[in-house]
């Protein structure tokens, strides 16, 4: 066995041991209705686009500021989903559930490596973070949006952990060329 098969195995092995430990968590329908709910809001950055909006509401703001957050989170997107997944071809883990269409998921035709809602949530949470009272708060958000998509089954923990550290390697050096509010 060559080192990447190794390396290889021993990645699935530990999503599959993560996805046994998460079994427990799944159909508990608080974690159910937590997890089905930011995997949606993360679908197109929807609760990135309504953060950034929102936070470009109070007086003083410039709305300019939401449009860069949008277009940034744009970039995100394209870079990872257009980009980096056309790279790998990994399937799914599985159904999102019994019946996807109870939680009304979609599910995406595209790799499941890297996780794009997890790379959406912490490049976001990172530039979030820098300009907010609410500071860490946001890798919360970003944390729950990304293991959403171990809860439903649509990646992998191993996509997560990958997307999460593209997002934050890119959140942190868009948010070294920012200017502070």
């Amino acid at each position: 066995m060559n080192q990447t098969s190794s390396i290889s195995l021993r990645i699935n092995e530990i999503d599959d041991q993560v996805d046994r430990w998460w079994e427990r968590w799944r159909g508990v329908s608080s974690v159910d209705r937590l997890f089905y709910a930011a995997s949606n809001l993360g679908d197109f950055s929807l609760i990135w686009h309504i953060v950034g909006g929102i936070r470009a509401l109070p007086p003083g703001r410039r709305p300019r500021a939401a449009v860069g957050f949008s277009a940034l989170m744009g970039f995100e997107s394209l870079l990872v989903n257009q980009g980096i997944k056309r790279f790998f071809h990994r399937s799914r883990p599985g159904a999102a559930s019994d019946n996807p269409t109870a939680h009304q998921l979609r599910e995406p035709l595209t790799s499941s490596f890297p996780s794009g809602h997890a790379s959406a949530a912490f490049c976001a949470s990172a530039v979030l973070a820098r300009r907010s009272k609410l500071g860490k708060l946001w890798y919360l958000v970003a944390g729950i949006v990304s293991c959403s998509r171990i809860h439903v089954r649509l990646h992998h923990a191993s996509d997560v952990a990958a997307g999460a550290s593209i997002g934050l390697l890119l959140g942190k050096a868009v948010s070294k060329l920012l200017p502070k509010d």
